[in-house]
């Protein structure tokens, strides 16, 4: 009877024991019992992290984008030479410029530099290309012609910094004069008189432009002015291209003959591309 009852009295002190939680798990559960708020905070502290990080890189990502906004609007209102003055002063912003025109880039269906880069296989290697206002001299390493690459700034060795109106090349030099969205400067006009400096007769000028720039319903150019004037300058317009609901391309060829004195040209003003907020 005795043995019985020391058994059972073992059994309920090993019950109560395996029941027994440590004295500092305990005591722990008495602080979060006085202070709930602090037990939650302790619990969310990994959600939050996460929610930080997130928080921060749209903020990154916001003014970034007002960055590029703010640089993009001042290629389109001021000189080329007013550009490369400013880029020069501090060359990190050119780097802002493109890393936003690339995000830009990246919602287009169809990019124009593509379409220039199958007209350039389709016809002979050994034409000689101007590349005005050439960014990451994309059109220069996918094709096998000779390639003169003109921007701004140059952070690649095959790129030549400079003012488009005034490159370093001879006159009649080359075949093909490249503007793939780069019509950016309020002397837009002085790029094409030195493209038609540049290119030798019956060379080709190609220019692919944002199609709300020549929307006359929205502020944009008259599409037959611009042509006129192109050809004023010098050019016959071989074709157009109005297909792609993002971008316009223009083909045109400097005409044999030139005129020995040029007659003041109508230039139509071309309207500023500005991107919204997104």
């Amino acid at each position: 009877m005795e043995s019985s009852k020391k058994r059972k009295g073992a059994k309920r002190r090993h019950h109560t024991a395996s029941n027994e939680k440590p004295k500092a798990e305990r005591v722990n559960e008495n602080k979060e019992e006085q202070n709930p708020k602090a037990s939650k905070r302790r619990k969310s502290q990994g959600p939050v992290s996460n929610s930080s990080s997130s928080f921060l890189d749209k903020m990154k990502a916001k003014l970034s984008g007002g960055h590029f906004r703010m640089l993009n609007e001042k290629l389109y209102t001021c000189t080329g030479e007013e550009a490369l003055e400013y880029f020069n002063d501090d060359p990190t912003l050119f780097d802002t410029y493109h890393a936003g025109y690339q995000e830009q880039m990246s919602h287009w269906p169809e990019l124009p530099v593509n379409i220039i880069i199958k007209w350039l296989k389709d016809h002979s290697p050994s034409l000689v290309v101007a590349d005005f206002g050439c960014g990451d001299a994309r059109l220069a390493k996918s094709v096998k012609n000779k390639v003169f690459s003109f921007d701004l700034i140059s952070n690649d060795p095959s790129v030549i910094s400079c003012d488009m109106a005034n490159t370093p090349l001879c006159s009649s030099s080359v075949d093909v004069a490249v503007f793939c969205l780069s019509l950016m400067g309020t002397n837009f006009p002085s790029y094409l008189n030195e493209a038609h400096r540049i290119l030798k007769p019956r060379g080709w000028l190609l220019i692919a432009e944002v199609k709300s720039r020549f929307d006359s319903n929205t502020g944009g150019a008259d599409p037959k002015k611009f042509t006129k004037a192109v050809c004023d300058l010098g050019f016959t317009s071989v074709a157009k291209d109005f297909s792609n609901k993002m971008f316009i391309l223009f083909y045109f060829k400097k005409k044999e003959e030139q005129i020995s004195k040029k007659k003041d040209i109508d230039w139509p003003e071309l309207k500023p591309c500005l991107y919204k907020r997104r």
